[in-house]
């Protein structure tokens, strides 16, 4: 078997890749093995140097990244409820604080409760953030499970345009339309 020694007056590839060794920019280097042999006899070639110091300072300087997540109403968290439900909103006549009350009927909770779990509150949910309540009552007719009533109070007027905020992105995703009566 030949060695390198031995190749190196027949090959001029061997000779270079036992004096030269090689290094690549970015995450990592190698070095070619002075006991390795290759018939490759073509151009070197070279990589450009990535630029994450670039990427990353722009990243920084870009300010905030907002994601976008689809509004939705959980019971379970991490279950999304597919039900539509009615909502009905009271608000004081100085519009301090106010109410909304969501009823669903035949929710979709009730069809998953066994794989999902027991419900846990009423979740709101959307690229702001969780608007929850704990006021979640279930209605029975002849023992079986037949609507779900939830009620989110808000106590100032920044939590009623939280609200109004959420509410706005989740009729836009469910096709809903606000009725003043």
């Amino acid at each position: 078997m030949a060695t390198l020694q031995s190749l190196a007056l027949a090959s001029p590839v061997a000779q270079h890749l036992q004096h030269q060794t090689r290094s690549f920019s970015g995450s990592g280097s190698w070095v070619v093995n002075k006991s390795s042999y290759s018939l490759f006899n073509g151009q070197s070639l070279c990589l450009p140097r990535l630029r994450l110091p670039l990427i990353r300072r722009k990243l920084r300087t870009s300010g905030l990244v907002t994601m976008m997540v689809k509004p939705a109403i959980q019971f379970v968290q991490g279950a999304d409820e597919q039900t539509i439900p009615d909502v009905r909103l009271t608000k004081s006549r100085d519009g301090t604080n106010g109410m909304a009350i969501f009823t669903f009927d035949q929710p979709s909770v009730f069809d998953s409760s066994a794989e999902v779990g027991d419900i846990t509150g009423f979740y709101m949910i959307d690229e702001e953030g969780i608007l929850q309540s704990v006021d979640v009552n279930a209605k029975f007719v002849n023992g079986k499970p037949e609507r779900i009533e939830a009620k989110y109070i808000m106590r100032t007027p920044r939590e009623w345009d939280r609200f109004m905020r959420f509410m706005e992105r989740y009729a836009n995703a469910n096709g809903l339309q606000f009725v003043k009566k």
